[in-house]
């Protein structure tokens, strides 16, 4: 009898996760992103704020609990939906008023705790703040042009691009650790695999879905590429500096939201500068 049939854990892949669990937990993602990008395409400004709301307690949770942080956990909710719900009618006005708000409160906030880790506690709140909702904010800004659509559409087919290339090419490939102190599963072979992936879909995806040119969907890709990977590593190291596995335990097969976002929240930054500069629409 195996370990799975004695009810033993779930079998992981060579790359350390539950791979069906992960595979249906990305599909039924996907589907919802898809369909409300489709139908109204601004209700995905809501699941945007939903993810922002999930991932920054998942934050926060993590770093109570690896290092005795305390977020000002309400300030950095109520402002990081102000910032991506602002981006809709105000843009970079709105998220960074919003924003700049939120870090005068969340020092306002920690007053109240006194003087000891005032510092670490008021630094890791406008942290949070920054690297959750501001970043996911530009996601928000991405969907507001006519083109709104293919443009968040490209940015996440780019960004998965990346990853799955990444998964494949490491798995099958992978021997020569990448930073193996922050990301021993993480090779060079898989981030060649992610570069090959992510710019054959961009000189694809930027001529097909916006019309630009297929250098300029090169050169979109291997950014996306560098900050996905530079996502993924700084929660990486962000985690084992804490000493935590997951930010949390919501999505099977995944860990938390946040677990899901490290390459999406920088990529997503960088999505909305290049894109504006190539098709300022």
């Amino acid at each position: 009898m195996t370990s799975a049939a004695a009810g033993g854990p779930p079998k992981t892949s060579r790359a350390g996760r539950n791979l069906p669990a992960a595979i249906a937990v990305g599909v039924v993602l996907g589907a919802a992103v898809l369909l409300s990008l489709f139908l109204v395409r601004h209700v995905f400004l809501g699941i945007v704020a939903l993810a922002v709301a999930v991932a920054t307690w998942e934050l926060a949770d993590a770093l109570k609990r690896g290092a005795g942080i305390e977020v000002a956990r309400w300030p950095v909710l109520v402002g990081g939906q102000a910032m991506v719900w602002l981006a809709w009618p105000f843009e970079r006005a709105g998220v960074m008023g919003a924003f700049t708000v939120t870090v005068l409160v969340c020092l306002l906030w920690r007053l109240r705790g006194g003087v000891d880790g005032y510092l670490r506690d008021a630094s890791a709140s406008v942290f949070a703040a920054a690297y959750v909702p501001m970043f996911a904010s530009f996601a928000a800004m991405l969907v507001l042009p006519e083109d709104g659509a293919h443009r968040v559409l490209s940015f996440l087919i780019l960004v998965v691009s990346s990853d799955t290339g990444g998964y494949i090419a490491g798995v099958l490939f992978g021997k020569h650790p990448m930073a193996p102190v922050i990301s021993p599963k993480k090779s060079w072979e898989g981030f060649a695999g992610s570069l090959v992936a992510g710019v054959v879909a961009g000189g694809l995806v930027l001529p097909l879905l916006l019309g630009g040119q297929w250098w300029q969907g090169v050169v979109f890709g291997v950014a996306l590429v560098a900050t996905a990977t530079l996502g993924d590593l700084v929660e990486s190291v962000i985690k084992r500096d804490l000493g935590v596995k997951d930010m949390g335990t919501l999505l099977p097969g995944h860990g938390g939201l946040m677990d899901r976002m490290d390459s999406l929240l920088p990529s997503a930054v960088v999505s909305w500068l290049l894109l504006r500069l190539f098709l300022p629409g």
